[in-house]
């Protein structure tokens, strides 16, 4: 599992942007977004590299946290 922190999630809509987004990166399996925190866990069937995940999140038009 994977654990990182997007900024600027406000809504339902936010999540579900940046879940379909980071959906598309190969080998995710799931991902579980926690609004209040703004923390994401994604599950996968092999590792994922940051900067493929940076790159979903700013599709999704949010930007990762540090």
């Amino acid at each position: 599992m994977t654990t990182f922190r997007v900024l600027g999630m406000t809504c339902n809509h936010c999540v579900g942007f940046v879940t379909e987004e980071l959906e598309t990166l190969p080998g995710v399996e799931s991902v579980t977004v926690e609004l209040p925190t703004g923390t994401v866990s994604l599950v996968s069937d092999r590792p994922v590299d940051r900067a493929a995940i940076r790159t979903a999140v700013e599709a999704a038009g949010y930007e990762l946290a540090e």
